[in-house]
Parts: C-alpha cells; sequence; structure tokens
C-alpha cells in the first residue's frame, strides 16, 4: 500500500536559512513549523515560509528525494526554489 508524500523546503524571512523535510500532511506539517510547535531547527531559526514542495504518489520517492535534495549544494537547493518560485513566496496559502 503507497501513500502519498511531499518533500518540501521551508526558509526563513530574509532567505538565509534552508530547512529540507518531507512528510505525508504538508498542510499540517507546515502549520506546525510556522506556529513553533515542535522544537529543533526550525523553531530556533524561525523557519516559516514554504518556498518549495513536490508530491509524489508513494512516500519513499518523496524521502529519496529529501535525501537527494539535503545531499545538495545550497546553489541547487536555490535553483530547485527558483524554478518553481522565482520570488521566494510563502506558499502556504496555495496548500491550505
Amino acid at each position: 500500500m503507497s501513500r502519498i508524500g511531499f518533500v518540501y523546503i521551508m526558509s526563513n524571512k530574509n532567505n538565509n536559512v534552508l530547512y529540507t523535510g518531507v512528510t505525508n500532511d504538508l498542510a499540517r506539517r507546515v502549520y506546525e513549523h510556522k506556529n513553533k510547535l515542535t522544537k529543533g531547527f526550525t523553531n530556533r531559526y524561525n523557519i516559516n515560509k514554504l518556498v518549495y514542495y513536490e508530491m509524489f504518489d508513494d512516500i519513499t520517492d518523496a524521502i529519496e528525494m529529501e535525501k537527494k535534495i539535503k545531499g545538495g549544494s545550497r546553489l541547487k537547493k536555490i535553483k530547485l526554489i527558483e524554478g518553481l518560485n522565482a520570488s521566494w513566496e510563502d506558499l502556504y496559502d496555495s496548500i491550505i
């Protein structure tokens, strides 16, 4: 049985910190980041802006993409973001 999955990248207000994650419920997970409901990296660095996401039919594919993104350079992450979201707008409203 496969489950959908999302890989996503979030940033802070100044776009100088990036966080890559994976989830099966993108709206819920971004809400948690925005409202600082979980302790850790995103809370510490005020990561609250969804700048990139991609949906997969199977969560294992999303996990593989997350590993690929995390293993890449910052420049590759920026190119990925700007390919979807050139102005680095917060995409949260488009997913709720």
